[in-house]
């Protein structure tokens, strides 16, 4: 009997789903939050397919430059679907429903490709440096063998430093009700249901934000650092701008997935009282979207072979070649 009553305990303490709240405080306004979600999500899917399109289909984007940013579409694609089609049905439909194991699922998901995303603009970054610091040997050295190599690499990165996540959280007992107030499965959103101990989850989260976003960072500065002084040692001021005008559209994806990420992260921990949580949710989905959304409108824009490229298939011409950066 006595093992039993322990074994129902155990079950009553791993919930068979959860129910995501949406934007608490926001209910009434679930179906016009909607539409701006619903329409940045087209427009991720088909900004980053149609990169992924040209890119394979256009020779003259067969570069390293183009592989990487092929990566970032893929990361951008993953981080849409991953999150953004259960927002909409809790909006439209109210099905709030998940599963544990689909909650374990999208929470592995979410954070493995929010790393990979750090991690190809990290590469993105370097690839940067070798194009203006190293013209010469910029072939030489970025071979598609080594773009692989190092794609796999930060995928693999990812992969094993969020895996632990998802069984640190599935051990945890839960006891606090089964309501995450989130539109997705968030790592501390859904610790914090837990009646256990939960010091190690948050250990680990900062363990994992550091050897991430933070040497990520670090390396996206030290490129750019040493961008900088060798642009500033070119003779002529067209070179100059046309250095800098390569790095433009990196830049802008930079902003666009940093800036989201770092308002919640210092607003967590210096406003969290004064800011609704509301603002919390929708901060963090932007940070999910935004990226999404404007890395194939820049790239578009501020990329002379790929708008040359959308140009010419738009026209249906065949004459006109796209020139090299």
């Amino acid at each position: 009997m006595r093992l039993v009553m322990l074994m129902l305990n155990q079950t009553d303490l791993s919930p068979a789903l959860f129910i995501l709240n949406g934007v608490p405080g926001l209910e009434d306004m679930h179906i016009w939050i909607s539409f701006p979600f619903c329409s940045m999500c087209v427009l991720a899917m088909v900004g980053n397919c149609g990169l992924l399109y040209l890119i394979r289909c256009e020779d003259s984007l067969h570069r390293p430059m183009y592989y990487f940013l092929a990566m970032l579409s893929l990361t951008d694609l993953v981080m849409c679907s991953s999150t953004i089609p259960k927002a909409l049905s809790i909006f439209w439909f109210h099905l709030k429903e998940i599963s544990f194991d689909e909650c374990l699922v999208q929470m592995f998901f979410i954070h493995t490709f929010t790393g990979m995303e750090s991690g190809v603009l990290m590469l993105m970054a370097l690839d940067r440096y070798v194009a203006i610091c190293y013209p010469l040997h910029y072939s030489a050295i970025l071979t598609n063998p080594v773009i692989a190599k190092v794609g796999l690499t930060t995928f693999l990165r990812a992969v094993i430093l969020i895996i632990p996540f998802t069984f640190l959280t599935k051990n945890l007992p839960y006891c606090k009700g089964n309501i995450i107030l989130h539109t997705y499965c968030d790592h501390m959103s859904v610790a914090k249901l837990s009646c256990g101990n939960v010091k190690v989850n948050a250990i680990y989260g900062l363990m994992v934000a550091l050897l991430i976003g933070d040497f990520d960072i670090l390396c996206i500065t030290i490129s750019y650092t040493m961008i900088l002084r060798a642009v500033v040692k070119l003779s002529s001021a067209d070179a100059r701008q046309k250095a800098f005008s390569t790095c433009t559209a990196h830049i802008c994806a930079i902003i666009f997935s940093y800036s989201p990420a770092f308002f919640s992260f210092f607003s967590h921990r210096f406003g969290g009282h004064m800011i609704p949580p509301s603002c919390h949710i929708i901060v963090a989905n932007i940070y999910l979207l935004l990226p999404p959304t404007m890395n194939p409108v820049v790239y578009g824009v501020k990329t002379k072979q790929i708008r040359d490229c959308v140009l010419r298939i738009l026209s249906g011409s065949e004459d006109t070649k796209p020139q090299s950066i």
